[in-house]
Protein backbone atom coordinates (compact mmCIF):
# COMPACT_ATOMS: atom_id res chain seq x y z
CA UNK A 1 0.00 0.00 0.00
CA UNK A 2 2.75 2.44 0.73
CA UNK A 3 4.04 1.57 -2.78
CA UNK A 4 0.70 2.63 -4.49
CA UNK A 5 0.50 5.84 -2.06
CA UNK A 6 4.33 6.50 -3.46
CA UNK A 7 2.69 5.81 -7.55
CA UNK A 8 -0.32 8.45 -6.51
CA UNK A 9 2.59 11.26 -5.30
CA UNK A 10 4.46 10.57 -8.41
CA UNK A 11 1.07 10.49 -10.52
CA UNK A 12 -0.07 13.94 -9.37
CA UNK A 13 3.51 15.64 -9.98
CA UNK A 14 3.54 14.10 -13.39
CA UNK A 15 3.85 16.38 -16.49
CA UNK A 16 5.82 14.16 -18.93
CA UNK A 17 4.77 10.86 -20.09
CA UNK A 18 8.12 9.40 -19.03
CA UNK A 19 6.73 10.22 -15.42
CA UNK A 20 3.46 9.21 -15.69
CA UNK A 21 4.74 5.52 -16.89
CA UNK A 22 6.90 5.59 -13.39
CA UNK A 23 3.90 6.04 -11.51
CA UNK A 24 2.85 3.33 -13.25
CA UNK A 25 5.75 0.93 -12.96
CA UNK A 26 5.77 1.80 -8.99
CA UNK A 27 1.88 0.87 -8.77
CA UNK A 28 2.31 -2.42 -10.92
CA UNK A 29 5.60 -3.38 -8.43
CA UNK A 30 3.09 -2.81 -5.45
CA UNK A 31 0.22 -4.94 -6.86
CA UNK A 32 0.72 -7.45 -4.23
CA UNK A 33 -1.82 -5.94 -2.27
CA UNK A 34 -4.34 -8.53 -4.25
CA UNK A 35 -2.38 -11.95 -3.53
CA UNK A 36 -2.74 -10.43 -0.11
CA UNK A 37 -6.95 -10.51 -0.28
CA UNK A 38 -6.77 -13.65 -1.68
CA UNK A 39 -3.91 -15.39 0.35
CA UNK A 40 -6.32 -13.70 3.61
CA UNK A 41 -9.83 -14.79 2.43
CA UNK A 42 -7.74 -18.45 1.55
CA UNK A 43 -6.59 -17.98 4.96
CA UNK A 44 -10.62 -17.46 6.89
CA UNK A 45 -12.81 -19.76 4.89
CA UNK A 46 -14.14 -22.82 4.91
CA UNK A 47 -12.97 -25.10 1.03
CA UNK A 48 -17.14 -24.97 0.87
CA UNK A 49 -17.38 -20.83 1.23
CA UNK A 50 -13.72 -20.52 -0.46
CA UNK A 51 -15.38 -19.81 -4.19
CA UNK A 52 -18.49 -17.67 -3.02
CA UNK A 53 -16.17 -15.82 -0.94
CA UNK A 54 -13.56 -15.16 -3.28
CA UNK A 55 -15.56 -13.49 -5.99
CA UNK A 56 -16.32 -10.93 -3.33
CA UNK A 57 -12.37 -9.67 -4.76
CA UNK A 58 -13.65 -10.45 -8.43
CA UNK A 59 -17.09 -8.13 -7.70
CA UNK A 60 -14.95 -5.26 -6.19
CA UNK A 61 -12.89 -5.32 -9.51
CA UNK A 62 -16.10 -5.29 -11.31
CA UNK A 63 -17.34 -2.29 -9.65
CA UNK A 64 -14.59 -0.32 -9.84
CA UNK A 65 -14.23 -0.77 -13.53
CA UNK A 66 -17.75 0.38 -13.76
CA UNK A 67 -16.70 3.56 -11.32
CA UNK A 68 -13.52 4.48 -11.38
CA UNK A 69 -13.28 5.12 -15.66
CA UNK A 70 -16.58 7.45 -15.43
CA UNK A 71 -14.95 9.12 -12.30
CA UNK A 72 -11.54 10.09 -13.36
CA UNK A 73 -12.75 11.18 -16.32
CA UNK A 74 -15.12 13.56 -15.31
CA UNK A 75 -12.12 14.68 -12.52
CA UNK A 76 -9.76 15.35 -15.40
CA UNK A 77 -12.50 17.57 -16.73
CA UNK A 78 -12.52 19.62 -13.77
CA UNK A 79 -9.51 20.20 -12.62
CA UNK A 80 -8.64 21.90 -9.41
CA UNK A 81 -7.69 25.51 -9.36
CA UNK A 82 -4.26 24.81 -7.41
CA UNK A 83 -0.91 26.58 -7.22
CA UNK A 84 2.20 25.11 -6.29
CA UNK A 85 4.79 26.81 -4.29
CA UNK A 86 7.18 28.55 -7.30
CA UNK A 87 4.24 29.11 -9.51
CA UNK A 88 4.36 25.70 -10.49
CA UNK A 89 0.64 24.23 -11.83
CA UNK A 90 -0.59 20.90 -11.35
CA UNK A 91 -1.35 19.38 -14.65
CA UNK A 92 -4.87 18.23 -15.75
CA UNK A 93 -4.98 15.03 -14.81
CA UNK A 94 -3.80 15.64 -11.05
CA UNK A 95 -7.47 15.84 -9.54
CA UNK A 96 -7.93 12.36 -9.91
CA UNK A 97 -4.70 11.31 -8.47
CA UNK A 98 -5.28 13.56 -5.74
CA UNK A 99 -8.54 11.47 -4.95
CA UNK A 100 -6.22 8.75 -5.81
CA UNK A 101 -3.93 9.34 -3.26
CA UNK A 102 -6.61 10.24 -0.75
CA UNK A 103 -9.05 6.74 -0.96
CA UNK A 104 -5.31 5.01 -0.50
CA UNK A 105 -4.52 6.61 2.63
CA UNK A 106 -7.49 5.77 3.57
CA UNK A 107 -7.46 2.32 3.01
CA UNK A 108 -3.89 2.11 5.15
CA UNK A 109 -5.86 3.73 7.50
CA UNK A 110 -8.55 0.74 7.72
CA UNK A 111 -6.19 -1.91 7.24
CA UNK A 112 -4.01 -0.79 10.05
CA UNK A 113 -7.03 -0.21 12.69
CA UNK A 114 -9.37 -3.23 11.42
CA UNK A 115 -7.57 -5.97 9.66
CA UNK A 116 -5.93 -8.53 11.85
CA UNK A 117 -3.19 -10.89 11.07
CA UNK A 118 -5.01 -14.19 10.07
CA UNK A 119 -1.79 -16.71 9.29
CA UNK A 120 -2.23 -19.15 12.13
CA UNK A 121 0.58 -19.23 14.50
CA UNK A 122 3.01 -22.67 15.37
CA UNK A 123 3.10 -23.63 11.39
CA UNK A 124 5.79 -25.37 10.72
CA UNK A 125 8.59 -24.49 7.57
CA UNK A 126 8.84 -27.91 6.01
CA UNK A 127 9.98 -28.00 2.22
CA UNK A 128 8.09 -30.15 1.00
CA UNK A 129 5.11 -29.16 -1.57
CA UNK A 130 2.32 -31.53 -2.70
CA UNK A 131 2.99 -32.09 -6.51
CA UNK A 132 -0.60 -31.48 -7.29
CA UNK A 133 -0.32 -28.15 -6.20
CA UNK A 134 2.17 -27.85 -9.36
CA UNK A 135 -0.30 -27.89 -12.08
CA UNK A 136 -2.68 -25.38 -11.66
CA UNK A 137 -0.30 -22.45 -12.89
CA UNK A 138 0.41 -23.08 -16.06
CA UNK A 139 -3.74 -23.11 -16.39
CA UNK A 140 -3.37 -19.90 -15.22
CA UNK A 141 -0.90 -18.60 -17.58
CA UNK A 142 -2.94 -19.64 -20.34
CA UNK A 143 -6.33 -18.48 -19.23
CA UNK A 144 -4.83 -15.02 -18.66
CA UNK A 145 -2.38 -14.77 -21.84
CA UNK A 146 -5.24 -14.31 -23.92
CA UNK A 147 -6.38 -10.74 -22.98
CA UNK A 148 -8.01 -9.72 -26.30
CA UNK A 149 -10.65 -7.75 -24.58
CA UNK A 150 -7.43 -4.76 -24.36
CA UNK A 151 -8.30 -4.88 -28.19
CA UNK A 152 -12.31 -4.33 -27.85
CA UNK A 153 -11.78 -0.30 -28.32
CA UNK A 154 -9.51 -0.99 -31.11
CA UNK A 155 -11.73 -3.38 -32.48
CA UNK A 156 -14.90 -0.73 -32.12
CA UNK A 157 -12.85 1.85 -33.32
CA UNK A 158 -11.68 0.63 -36.89
CA UNK A 159 -15.15 -0.97 -37.75
CA UNK A 160 -17.57 2.05 -36.03
CA UNK A 161 -15.63 4.59 -35.66
CA UNK A 162 -16.79 4.96 -31.87
CA UNK A 163 -15.76 7.97 -29.60
CA UNK A 164 -15.04 7.35 -26.01
CA UNK A 165 -18.07 7.86 -24.83
CA UNK A 166 -19.65 4.87 -26.70
CA UNK A 167 -16.50 2.88 -25.93
CA UNK A 168 -17.02 3.67 -22.30
CA UNK A 169 -20.42 2.19 -22.77
CA UNK A 170 -19.03 -0.98 -23.82
CA UNK A 171 -16.92 -1.45 -21.28
CA UNK A 172 -19.33 -0.63 -18.75
CA UNK A 173 -21.38 -3.13 -19.56
CA UNK A 174 -19.10 -5.86 -19.22
CA UNK A 175 -18.39 -4.13 -15.86
CA UNK A 176 -22.09 -4.50 -14.79
CA UNK A 177 -22.68 -7.78 -15.97
CA UNK A 178 -19.76 -8.80 -14.59
CA UNK A 179 -20.69 -7.64 -11.32
CA UNK A 180 -24.30 -8.96 -11.91
CA UNK A 181 -22.97 -12.57 -12.40
CA UNK A 182 -20.12 -12.81 -9.40
CA UNK A 183 -22.94 -11.62 -6.46
CA UNK A 184 -26.19 -13.41 -8.51
CA UNK A 185 -24.53 -16.67 -9.84
CA UNK A 186 -20.87 -17.54 -9.05
CA UNK A 187 -22.09 -17.19 -5.41
CA UNK A 188 -25.18 -19.28 -5.72
CA UNK A 189 -23.03 -22.46 -6.86
CA UNK A 190 -21.32 -24.19 -3.94
CA UNK A 191 -18.61 -27.26 -4.80
CA UNK A 192 -18.41 -26.39 -9.00
CA UNK A 193 -15.04 -24.33 -9.37
CA UNK A 194 -14.18 -26.71 -11.98
CA UNK A 195 -17.45 -26.41 -14.21
CA UNK A 196 -17.42 -22.73 -13.69
CA UNK A 197 -13.74 -22.13 -14.99
CA UNK A 198 -15.04 -24.51 -18.02
CA UNK A 199 -17.59 -22.71 -18.68
CA UNK A 200 -15.91 -19.19 -18.56
CA UNK A 201 -13.26 -20.60 -20.90
CA UNK A 202 -15.65 -22.15 -23.19
CA UNK A 203 -17.73 -18.40 -23.57
CA UNK A 204 -13.73 -16.80 -24.17
CA UNK A 205 -13.77 -19.19 -26.96
CA UNK A 206 -17.09 -18.37 -28.27
CA UNK A 207 -16.78 -14.58 -27.86
CA UNK A 208 -13.27 -14.18 -29.79
CA UNK A 209 -14.98 -16.64 -32.44
CA UNK A 210 -17.93 -13.86 -32.71
CA UNK A 211 -14.94 -10.88 -32.65
CA UNK A 212 -13.19 -12.77 -35.67
CA UNK A 213 -16.32 -12.21 -37.95
CA UNK A 214 -17.12 -8.88 -37.36
CA UNK A 215 -14.62 -7.16 -39.73
CA UNK A 216 -16.73 -8.96 -42.51
CA UNK A 217 -20.11 -7.82 -40.99
CA UNK A 218 -18.68 -4.20 -41.09
CA UNK A 219 -21.26 -2.94 -44.10
CA UNK A 220 -23.92 -4.59 -41.59
CA UNK A 221 -23.58 -1.98 -38.59
CA UNK A 222 -26.74 -3.42 -36.62
CA UNK A 223 -25.81 -6.54 -36.74
CA UNK A 224 -22.25 -6.07 -36.08
CA UNK A 225 -23.01 -3.79 -33.11
CA UNK A 226 -25.01 -6.66 -31.52
CA UNK A 227 -22.44 -9.31 -31.99
CA UNK A 228 -20.25 -7.12 -30.26
CA UNK A 229 -22.31 -6.77 -27.08
CA UNK A 230 -22.93 -9.84 -27.27
CA UNK A 231 -19.00 -10.87 -27.33
CA UNK A 232 -18.59 -8.25 -24.56
CA UNK A 233 -21.47 -9.95 -22.66
CA UNK A 234 -19.76 -13.91 -22.86
CA UNK A 235 -16.25 -11.98 -22.13
CA UNK A 236 -18.19 -10.59 -18.62
CA UNK A 237 -19.05 -14.17 -17.88
CA UNK A 238 -15.59 -14.89 -18.46
CA UNK A 239 -14.10 -12.62 -16.44
CA UNK A 240 -16.69 -13.53 -13.36
CA UNK A 241 -16.18 -17.15 -13.71
CA UNK A 242 -12.78 -18.27 -14.29
CA UNK A 243 -10.21 -16.47 -12.41
CA UNK A 244 -11.62 -16.26 -9.46
CA UNK A 245 -12.52 -20.37 -9.20
CA UNK A 246 -9.07 -21.28 -10.41
CA UNK A 247 -7.61 -19.23 -7.76
CA UNK A 248 -10.43 -20.99 -5.42
CA UNK A 249 -9.07 -24.71 -6.80
CA UNK A 250 -5.32 -23.75 -5.82
CA UNK A 251 -5.89 -22.55 -2.68
CA UNK A 252 -7.74 -25.80 -1.64
CA UNK A 253 -5.08 -27.87 -3.25
CA UNK A 254 -2.92 -26.38 -0.49
CA UNK A 255 -5.19 -27.45 1.94
CA UNK A 256 -5.14 -30.57 4.51
CA UNK A 257 -6.88 -33.38 3.34
CA UNK A 258 -7.21 -36.90 4.54
CA UNK A 259 -6.08 -39.84 2.04
CA UNK A 260 -7.99 -42.83 1.45
CA UNK A 261 -6.06 -44.80 4.19
CA UNK A 262 -6.86 -42.25 7.10
CA UNK A 263 -3.90 -40.11 7.10
CA UNK A 264 -4.00 -37.02 6.91
CA UNK A 265 -2.01 -34.86 3.96
CA UNK A 266 -0.49 -31.64 6.05
CA UNK A 267 0.67 -28.99 4.32
CA UNK A 268 3.30 -26.58 5.52
CA UNK A 269 1.75 -22.50 6.20
CA UNK A 270 5.24 -21.95 3.98
CA UNK A 271 4.75 -24.59 1.86
CA UNK A 272 0.96 -23.28 0.98
CA UNK A 273 2.43 -19.70 0.77
CA UNK A 274 4.80 -20.17 -2.10
CA UNK A 275 2.23 -22.58 -4.02
CA UNK A 276 -0.05 -19.92 -3.54
CA UNK A 277 2.63 -17.28 -4.77
CA UNK A 278 3.57 -19.34 -8.08
CA UNK A 279 -0.19 -19.50 -9.16
CA UNK A 280 -0.40 -15.61 -8.83
CA UNK A 281 2.60 -15.36 -10.21
CA UNK A 282 1.76 -16.97 -13.08
CA UNK A 283 -1.39 -15.14 -13.22
CA UNK A 284 0.02 -11.93 -13.39
CA UNK A 285 2.89 -12.68 -16.27
CA UNK A 286 -0.12 -13.61 -18.38
CA UNK A 287 -1.61 -10.25 -17.36
CA UNK A 288 1.75 -8.44 -18.17
CA UNK A 289 1.96 -10.37 -21.38
CA UNK A 290 -1.37 -10.81 -22.86
CA UNK A 291 -2.20 -7.35 -23.73
CA UNK A 292 1.39 -6.79 -25.39
CA UNK A 293 0.98 -10.39 -26.98
CA UNK A 294 -2.73 -9.61 -28.37
CA UNK A 295 -2.31 -6.12 -29.12
CA UNK A 296 0.77 -6.90 -31.16
CA UNK A 297 -1.01 -9.43 -33.05
CA UNK A 298 -3.87 -7.00 -33.51
CA UNK A 299 -1.68 -4.48 -35.39
CA UNK A 300 0.49 -6.85 -37.17
CA UNK A 301 -2.15 -9.59 -38.70
CA UNK A 302 -4.91 -8.02 -38.46
CA UNK A 303 -8.51 -8.60 -36.04
CA UNK A 304 -9.43 -11.95 -37.54
CA UNK A 305 -6.81 -13.61 -37.55
CA UNK A 306 -5.78 -12.65 -34.11
CA UNK A 307 -9.27 -13.17 -32.50
CA UNK A 308 -9.60 -16.77 -34.82
CA UNK A 309 -5.58 -17.83 -32.91
CA UNK A 310 -7.69 -16.80 -29.90
CA UNK A 311 -10.46 -18.80 -30.33
CA UNK A 312 -8.67 -22.20 -31.23
CA UNK A 313 -6.19 -21.68 -28.23
CA UNK A 314 -9.51 -21.26 -25.81
CA UNK A 315 -10.98 -24.28 -27.38
CA UNK A 316 -7.70 -26.32 -26.78
CA UNK A 317 -7.41 -24.66 -23.11
CA UNK A 318 -10.84 -25.84 -22.37
CA UNK A 319 -10.41 -29.52 -23.78
CA UNK A 320 -7.16 -29.66 -21.11
CA UNK A 321 -9.19 -28.08 -18.39
CA UNK A 322 -12.05 -30.75 -19.25
CA UNK A 323 -9.34 -33.59 -19.02
CA UNK A 324 -7.39 -32.51 -16.85
CA UNK A 325 -8.67 -30.11 -13.68
CA UNK A 326 -10.92 -32.39 -12.76
CA UNK A 327 -8.20 -35.63 -12.56
CA UNK A 328 -5.85 -33.65 -11.13
CA UNK A 329 -6.97 -31.91 -8.26
CA UNK A 330 -7.28 -34.71 -5.13
CA UNK A 331 -10.04 -36.80 -4.35
CA UNK A 332 -12.21 -33.63 -2.59
CA UNK A 333 -12.45 -32.38 -6.10
CA UNK A 334 -12.94 -35.36 -8.07
CA UNK A 335 -16.21 -36.03 -5.32
CA UNK A 336 -17.28 -32.82 -6.99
Amino acid sequence: MVGNILSAVVWIQSTTFESFLLSRAIGGISEGNVQLSIAIISDVTSPETRSRDLSLVGIAFATCFCIGPPLGAWFSTHPLPITMPGKYELNVYATPAILTLILLSLEVVLLVVALPETRRLGGTSAPASDPKVQKAPARERLATLSRVEFTLTFLSFDLFDWDNAQNGRLLMTIGIISTILQGGYVRRIKNAEALLAGRGVALCATATAIMATLASLQNQRGVATSLLYLAAAFLAFTSATVVNNLNALASMQCDDVVEGDGSKNTHSELTKGRALGKFRSSGQLGRALGPILACAAYWTIGPTPTYAASAVAMIGLYTSMVYGISTGTGSKEKSQ
